[in-house]
This record gives structure tokens, C-alpha cells and sequence, in this order.
């Protein structure tokens, strides 16, 4: 099988993972740079090029879409759905789960339990609203914000206030969420085609906020109760995610509130903490889709251009 993977280098841990555990797994393994691959449409045809050569056919793909190059990244992956070819995370579940608000907001409608949340365009708004998620301290999240950044805590409603108009001033939307203090009990769940295959306790420096889960954290392997896999399955079949690390927090009765999803999650550090070879799940999951099995979540509109399956030369661009 020829597989892609979108990622920005193939020197990044958890892409060279995947590159090792599919060619471990006799297929072909490229990996392309999303922002080097350019895309041309004429209500006909949809082709793909790589640094202006034709890109070479490929059974399945793996984006792997940095925030940077969101917008453009995720239009290089619905161009390659446009081409036929089948996608581990689609576009729209990507982009899904990248809108903190929305994810939230269909999380919500579903039964998911969230940590309570507020969400205005005006600052005295959502100053005023702050009780109805249980008074300071809350936390404050950017709507576009990465897994590492765009998180902070207010512990005083002047620091809220304070906090509010500086961000809301820049043009940034956002939530204040409720701030859990439950140290120690936030937990990550790798959903890999609507099932849980592995999960970790996150316990953060000290220090540092723990609702974040960021860099410097030890992982710890754990078991989840029954409510914590449904939530995290849930949530991942509701965004339309084939591969998702869905974010929970521990709360009593071992039940879980779901604060993020993500769809490009670490690899190397999961695997060190729980034993399992999660790169080559996510490969078994590309097999699966690449003949045609099942998708997870609502179904993908039909590709506008019947895919074409012509055996690529050995010049074509991006072999390997």
C-alpha cells in the first residue's frame, strides 16, 4: 500500500513513529510538506502537485495538520478527498475539533459532560456571566488556540477583567470555562476508529496549570472506567474523528467532563507511558479505510472526481 502523511518534516517524533510502523508494515511511506503541495481545479478535474511536479497516486493519506498552516493545510487534504482518496481524519473533522467553541457547542447538544462554560463577543458580558460557571478562579482559552498555548487562569475578577479586554482588544474570540482543581486527575484517551486504545494520566510540572496538560508532564498508563471510554469514544465519533486525543477531566463515580479534542496528538511520549505500538494502530486504521471500511461519525459527501488508480512511474514526484 502507498500511504502519505501530511506533516511539516518528516523529522517530527510522531510522523518518523508513523513512517516507521507502515514501512515495518511492507507499505510505501511518504511524507509531504501540506504548505509545498500545490492544488488545480477547473470544475472538471482536481489534480495535486509537489514543488510543481504531479504528485504519483497513494492509497490512503494521514494529515497531520499543524495550526500554523491550518487554512491552507486543510484544503490540501479535501483536494486530495476531491481526488478519491480515502482520508484517516477528513477536513471537516479536523476543523471541527480545531473550533474550541463548536466542538464544545455539538459536545453539549450530545449529552457530552463539558466543564461549564460562557462564551460572549464583550468583555463586561462575560465578566457578569463568571457565576454562572461557579465565580473565580476560571480559565480563559483562546477559541483558535494551540494545544500548548492559549490557556491562562484568572484568579480575581480584575485579573479577569484585565485579562478580557486585552485579548478581546486584539481581535481574539474566546470561552471562560470553569476551572476544575482536581491536580493529578487529568487524563488523555487515544481514540483510534471510535474505539479507546490507550490512556494516560497527565501530572504536570510543578507549577504549572494541569487543566493545560502541556509539555513537561509525566504520563502514567492507566485503566479508564466504563463512562470515561464512552465519553471519549463519544466524543470522537461526534467530531468525525478517526484518530483523536480526547482531553477529560477525572471527576468523582469515575465519570469524566470532556474539555478538548485534538487530531493531531503525540505519539512517542503515549507509547512510552502505556507499552503499546499506538503508530502502528493508527497504520492497521489506514488498511482499513484505504479498502474501504467504515467510517466513524456522519459520512463524507461524495469526491467530485472519480478517483484514478493508474500505476505512478518511478520519477513521480514524492516516492518514499
Amino acid at each position: 500500500m502507498k500511504i502519505t502523511i501530511l506533516s511539516r518534516s518528516a523529522s517530527i517524533s510522531s510522523t518518523k513513529r508513523l513512517v516507521e510502523a507502515g514501512r515495518a508494515r511492507g507499505h510505501q511511506v511518504r511524507v509531504l510538506n501540506p504548505v509545498r503541495v500545490e492544488m488545480h481545479l477547473d470544475g472538471q478535474r482536481a489534480n495535486l502537485y509537489y514543488r510543481r511536479r504531479k504528485l504519483s497516486p497513494c492509497d490512503v493519506v494521514i494529515p497531520r495538520i499543524a495550526q500554523s498552516i491550518n487554512n491552507y493545510g486543510l484544503a490540501v487534504v479535501n483536494q486530495f478527498a476531491m481526488c478519491g482518496v480515502p482520508l484517516v481524519n477528513t477536513a471537516r473533522a479536523i476543523a471541527e475539533s480545531r473550533n474550541k467553541l463548536r466542538s464544545l457547542q455539538l459536545l453539549s447538544a450530545h449529552g457530552i459532560d463539558i466543564p461549564a462554560t460562557v462564551m460572549a463577543r464583550d468583555a463586561a458580558d462575560l465578566k457578569a456571566m463568571v457565576g454562572l460557571v461557579g465565580g473565580v478562579p476560571v480559565l480563559v482559552k483562546l477559541l483558535q488556540g494551540q494545544e500548548k498555548h492559549g490557556v491562562m487562569v484568572c484568579e480575581s475578577l480584575q485579573s479577569l477583567e484585565a485579562a478580557l479586554e486585552a485579548i478581546l482588544g486584539l481581535g481574539h474570540n474566546l470561552v471562560v470555562q470553569q476551572y476544575v482543581q482536581n491536580s493529578g486527575q487529568d487524563v488523555r484517551v487515544l481514540v483510534v476508529g471510535g474505539h479507546a486504545v490507550a490512556a494516560v494520566r497527565r501530572r504536570p510540572r510543578f507549577g504549572r496549570l494541569s487543566y493545560t496538560l502541556n509539555r513537561g508532564a509525566r504520563l502514567e498508563g492507566i485503566e479508564l472506567t466504563e463512562p470515561q471510554r464512552l465519553a471519549a469514544e463519544k466524543t470522537a465519533s461526534l467530531v468525525g474523528l478517526e484518530v483523536a486525543a480526547v482531553d477529560l477531566l477525572a471527576v468523582p463515580e469515575g465519570k469524566a467532563k470532556v474539555f478538548e479534542v485534538n487530531s493531531s496528538p503525540a505519539l512517542p511520549e503515549m507509547e512510552a507511558a502505556t507499552g503499546l505500538d499506538l503508530a502502528s494502530i493508527i497504520i492497521q486504521r489506514a488498511e482499513e479505510l484505504a479498502a474501504g471500511g467504515p467510517r466513524v461519525g456522519l459520512p463524507e459527501p461524495e469526491p467530485m472526481i472519480p478517483p484514478r488508480r493508474k500505476r505512478a512511474s518511478k520519477a513521480s514526484a514524492g516516492e518514499g
